[in-house]
């Protein structure tokens, strides 16, 4: 949706260009996921930094010669810092920001170290595997996720993270949430499901733009109230894109398609728009049947 709504305001005709770009930014998408939970390595790392370095001081202090270690040996951070998939990710990706931007680093540890939940886990030294998790989600539920000094920093990094900011981070909490205590490895998801996947990206893109002209003729005599040049055209191209996903996509049940892109309404256009599209998909799904235009394979995709 968004890279077609650039298409229109750059006068775009580039398809190749286009498609190229959308699919650079899905794959972005993995190396943002990768940097949050990296973010979490580089906190251990720090703070194991800071404690060593206390210890060798030359007048340390008693605590300092013998500290608690809790934060340091959490389960969950120990699980991260020795994945496999990680470690091959974040290599492969060649994702090192921190180590340019530890400052971020810094600010995170320390705001951390302020909180209630960090003074409650570290009342003893011992460490227990779903005290560790429960401590690890609140850091980076609490801290990590809201902290509004990294939400700039990745704004600045790449514009296309802005959406994708709470999508990762929903998936990266899900994930620290099922952690389960035998688990010997973190696992790090594709970009894409399948090759299908990837395909299906494209043919939605590619067959959205090149079939435009034909899908505004489906709704522009179906809004009497609105003139064609006063509907958003963030909602004209959530409309062409169901339209070809209810023509073009048999595999895909009308239902799902209706929900997605009110969801998708809700999210970027006006408070009314997704009453407005609801009325029209409905409107277009019933005629698409009466004309045998709507062909739909499989139980239940109707």
């Amino acid at each position: 949706m968004q890279s077609i709504y650039a298409m229109h305001q750059n006068n775009s005709d580039n398809l190749e260009k286009e498609e190229k770009f959308l699919l650079y930014s899905i794959e972005n998408t993995q190396d943002l996921y990768l940097l949050m939970v990296s973010s979490l390595i580089e906190i251990q790392k720090r703070e194991e930094d800071f404690i060593e370095k206390s210890s060798r001081k030359h007048l340390a202090t008693a605590e300092e010669r013998n500290p608690n270690k809790k934060f340091i040996n959490n389960h969950i951070f120990q699980l991260l810092l020795e994945s496999n998939n990680l470690s091959i990710g974040l290599e492969t990706r060649k994702i090192n920001d921190w180590h340019l931007h530890d400052e971020y680093i810094r600010i995170l540890l320390e705001e951390i170290k302020k909180s209630d939940f960090y003074e409650k886990y570290m009342q003893n030294r011992v460490n227990n595997f779903e005290e560790d998790k429960q401590f690890v989600i609140s850091i980076f539920h609490e801290i990590i996720a809201p902290n509004e000094k990294l939400y700039e920093f990745l704004e600045d990094n790449k514009l296309t993270w802005v959406d994708d900011i709470p999508l990762v981070n929903t998936l990266i909490l899900k994930q620290l949430k099922s952690l389960e205590k035998n688990d010997v490895d973190f696992s790090v998801p594709k970009v894409y499901k399948d090759a299908e996947d990837k395909d299906f990206v494209k043919n939605l893109f590619r067959k959205t733009v090149l079939n435009e002209n034909e899908f505004s003729k489906e709704f522009v005599n179906k809004t009497p109230n609105w003139d064609s040049d006063r509907i958003a055209e963030i909602d004209t191209i959530i409309l062409k894109m169901a339209i070809c996903e209810f023509l073009k996509f048999p595999s895909i049940p009308v239902k799902v398609t209706i929900n997605e892109y009110l969801e998708i309404a809700k999210e970027y256009s006006t408070p009314k728009s997704s009453i407005f599209i609801n009325g029209i998909l409905d409107n277009l799904v019933k005629e698409f049947k009466e004309n045998n235009k709507l062909i739909k394979t499989g139980r239940g995709l109707m």
